[in-house]
Formats: structure tokens, C-alpha cells, sequence
């Protein structure tokens, strides 16, 4: 596997993220949606693709009618104190393990 999860984010990677994050603020500017869901944003903040002060100033900025849901592992102690709910999820079996890669519109 050559990801950052496997090895240091590459520019491109950080690019990306940073690409996406401000996606995210626009999306969530406009009140055009009333759920927003930040599929392994922690796992961004986790490896430096962008702060989770970047993140939170993100959401922050939201519309007010705009519910957001953060997901991923790793999330930071700022995003968990601010968050309303926080779900611990375990993972008892996963795809992943036999080999399935991500999925075209699932994982990426």
C-alpha cells in the first residue's frame, strides 16, 4: 500500500486534503444541505494534512441549519470538546481484511 496511513502524506496528498477542506467550507457556507458528513477527517487532522484548528474554524463557519458529522479515527481532544455528540465505534469485522481495497464512490 502507498498511502500516507503507510507512509509520510505527500504533497499531493496534502494538496488534496487542503483542496477538499476549502470545498467543505463553501458547502457549508451555503446552507444548501442540511447534513454534512467529513467521512476520516480526523484522520487528516491525525496526519497533518490540515490542522484541526483549520477544521474547526471549518465548521464553525457553518450555516446555522447545517449538522455536521466528523469522521475517523484519531480525533483530536479540540474537535471531541466541542462536538455535541461523540460515538465510539469498534470494529468487529471488515472487507478490508480479505482484501477488498477502497471502493470507487464508498472509501474514495
Amino acid at each position: 500500500m502507498n498511502c500516507f496511513i503507510k507512509n509520510k502524506p505527500t504533497r499531493k496528498d496534502i494538496e488534496a486534503a487542503r483542496t477538499g477542506l476549502k470545498e467543505i467550507r463553501e458547502i457549508l457556507k451555503s446552507g444548501e444541505y442540511q447534513l454534512v458528513i467529513m467521512d476520516e477527517a480526523n484522520i487528516a487532522t491525525y496526519f497533518n494534512l490540515f490542522s484541526v484548528d483549520e477544521l474547526l474554524e471549518v465548521i464553525e463557519g457553518r450555516a446555522e441549519n447545517v449538522e455536521v458529522v466528523v469522521t475517523g479515527r484519531m480525533a483530536d481532544e479540540k474537535l471531541l470538546e466541542k462536538a455535541d455528540l461523540v460515538t465510539k465505534m469498534e470494529e468487529i469485522k471488515h472487507y478490508y481484511r480479505k482484501g477488498v481495497l477502497a471502493r470507487t464512490g464508498i472509501e474514495r
